[in-house]
């Protein structure tokens, strides 16, 4: 068993081809509901059938750690995350060319596939790149600011990809780029280091068992409802920068530079924590930005106008980022090895349906009170990292 879990060296450019395929896989995930979105409105059929194929593919996001455990399993993991890209672009192109010639029931049933297979392509390719970065610390967590910023660059391009296409041809073109992405990502990890399985299939646990793992270890307890928090706070903030443009005395449009602030300070985050990676315990880290991120959504509530919210926006995204990577870090150095694919899709899943969530309520109460979201995901962090800082110091074993 001793030699299962020492990782092989890995050639440099096995991060560069990590890069490319998560990026192009996570341009995919992120612009696929606007995608579907524009083939239902502009096919002229009801914004509810929109919003529910749309849900059809971020909804199934909660069950992929039920079939994660393949990750963990199999004898070469590339092969399973390769084939989880290749089922999810055939799906998602299958869904939109079958769109306006089968019922709806048929083309959500696609979508909901191809959904189901989305967390392979976020937390299930992020659990290949300890392996890819190799045993040392520091150059681990280098690797991690990378992938935060495949994270940022797969929100920005996938989105941009659908506006372009959408406009130069159509939403169904537009999707059927976004699949040809994800071909191009399963080719990319199937050419990523090989690294052999860190233990025997018999010890890996099931996916109940994988979050019992998660919630009795305080590390990865925290890294999750810290994660989750954090993640369905930011949510309302695209939802916020719309609805508070009045306020600032600016016009409606002014809301999408809000979004972009916040997008580039995502991006900084990322080369921030990639030109200077992070210190010291990954356990403390989260809880310590868990606290930055109420900071600069405390300061969004204050911002008198457009000058100051700017600033403001991407200073949340800075510190939403920097969080990030200590999650990343968090889950590579507390996860058992036997788990540590299925913690990854976890967290990456319940991160998600957070942000769902975060999203939801953003819409449900920015009528009554336009900063009224901004105040209850500033408390929810707040809270969220002080009961952490509580439970670090009562949990059996919570200390690093």
């Amino acid at each position: 068993m001793a030699d299962r879990a020492t990782p092989r060296p890995c050639p440099p450019w096995g991060l560069t081809r990590y890069v490319a395929a998560a990026t192009l896989a996570r341009a995919a995930d992120g612009g696929g509901v606007i995608a579907i979105v524009l083939v239902v409105t502009t096919s002229g059929a009801p914004s509810w059938l929109a919003g529910l194929l749309g849900a059809s593919i971020t909804a199934p996001h909660l069950l992929g750690p039920f079939i994660a455990r393949r990750l963990d399993t199999a004898g070469d993991g590339r092969n399973i995350i390769a084939l989880a890209c290749l089922i999810h672009g055939a799906t998602l192109a299958a869904a939109v060319l079958l769109y306006p010639i089968v019922w709806p029931a048929l083309t959500a049933l696609l979508l909901f596939t191809s959904g189901l297979f989305g967390p392979f392509l976020t937390g299930g390719i992020s659990s290949r790149l300890p392996a890819i970065a190799g045993p040392e610390q520091h150059a681990q967590r280098r690797a991690q600011g990378w992938d935060v910023a495949t994270y940022g660059l797969g929100g920005t391009i996938g989105p941009t990809i659908v506006a372009i296409v959408s406009v130069w041809a159509s939403p169904t073109i537009a999707a059927l780029v976004l699949a040809g992405g994800t071909f191009a990502a399963a080719i990319l990890v199937r050419f990523l280091p090989y690294t052999s399985p860190l233990s025997a299939a018999a010890d890996v646990p099931r996916p109940l068992r994988t979050l019992r793992i998660i919630l009795t270890s305080g590390p990865l307890r925290r890294t999750l409802y810290l994660t989750t928090s954090v993640a369905a706070s930011v949510a309302v903030l695209p939802i916020v920068a719309v609805s508070s443009t009045a306020s600032l005395g600016e016009a409606a449009g002014t809301g999408a530079a809000l979004t972009a602030a916040y997008g580039v300070g995502s991006l900084l985050g990322s080369v921030g924590v990639m030109a200077r990676p992070l210190r010291g315990s990954a356990d403390n880290l989260i809880t310590y930005f868990a606290f930055t991120v109420a900071a600069t959504l405390i300061v969004v509530l204050l911002v008198p106008n457009l000058a100051a919210a700017l600033p403001a926006y991407a200073a949340a995204g800075i510190a939403n980022s920097y969080l990030f990577a200590a999650t990343l870090a968090a889950r590579s150095e507390y996860s058992p090895a036997e788990a540590r694919g299925q913690i990854f899709v976890w967290v990456g899943a319940l991160k998600i349906t957070a942000g769902s969530a975060g999203t939801a309520m953003a819409g449900a109460l920015v009528g009554a009170a336009v900063y009224l979201p901004t105040i209850l995901a500033a408390i929810v962090t707040v809270t969220a990292a002080s009961v952490s800082v509580f439970d670090r110091h009562i949990s059996p074993g919570g200390k690093d």
